[in-house]
């Protein structure tokens, strides 16, 4: 029972995660305006994975793909790169932890059979958790390290300075995604271990008969008189075998032979 809460409980953290992977790469609040210095703005601007919007103050927002792949920095395009990776896996988890899990009967599929691909969909979602935990953190080091850059031109007394964006909100549900993640896929690794059958191992025991071996035989079976033995050892002078006929029988002297 427990095995079989552990593996429901890792397939339903696992499925949140990537869903909140799918969220966090579609969402395009990766990178805020820092509205530090400038609290009162009439143009808004934030940026995703995707494209990068500007919302002005009268509610209006527009937004604009990019239509680039080559000018967008390396760092930026691996991250991409990892967050699909991360949903990719994270989906085909989903997919084998489906039909590994216990409280579902597929044909004759044996426990081994699920503990194996409980084991691999764990994996991948653990692979998946980490994917997404690392592109998040290499965009969130980005945003840090041009933070800091365009800090220190500020204060050099450069006025046309770039605005400053900080940590948007798809960051923070890029990292709780892939923690539930990492955690379901190791909970699933942890269900593996109760799904596999114990190996019972069985002395063999050889049975020797205690006896001889004895062969019997089939055949007609051959009824003694009782006086065959008596016969034997009375033979004398007076006790001769009689002789016998053509026909096998014996013939005995009568009474008038005597005479």
């Amino acid at each position: 029972m427990s095995t079989t809460i552990c593996q429901v409980m890792g397939f339903l953290v696992s499925s949140l995660g990537v869903a909140g992977c799918i969220v966090s790469t579609a969402m395009d609040m990766w990178s805020t305006q820092d509205l530090y210095d400038n609290p009162v703005t009439a143009v808004f601007q934030y940026q995703g994975l995707w494209r990068s919007c500007v919302r002005q103050s009268s509610g209006f927002t527009e937004c604009r793909p990019y239509f680039t792949i080559l000018g967008l920095p390396a760092m930026f395009q691996a991250v991409r790169a990892l967050m699909i990776v991360g949903i990719v896996l994270g989906i085909l988890g989903l997919l084998v932890c489906i039909f590994a899990l216990k409280c579902i009967h597929i044909g004759s599929m044996e426990n081994t059979a699920k503990a194996n691909m409980t084991l691999t969909s764990g994996i991948m979602f653990i692979i998946a958790g980490l994917c997404a935990i690392t592109g998040v953190s290499v965009f969130a080091n980005m945003l840090v390290t041009n933070f800091w850059m365009s800090t220190a031109n500020m204060y050099q007394g450069m006025q046309n300075v770039q605005n400053r964006y900080t940590f948007g909100s798809a960051l923070f549900v890029g990292w709780v995604a892939g923690g539930l993640a990492l955690v379901g896929g190791i909970m699933m690794c942890l269900a593996c271990r109760g799904l596999v059958p114990e190996e019972s191992r069985y002395k063999a025991v050889s049975y020797n008969a205690s006896g001889r071996n004895i062969s019997y035989r089939t055949g007609p079976y051959k009824v003694g008189s009782g006086y065959e033995a008596e016969t034997k050892t009375r033979k004398g002078a007076g006790y001769e075998e009689a002789p016998r006929s053509e026909d096998g029988r014996r013939s005995y002297p009568s009474k008038y032979d005597y005479v």
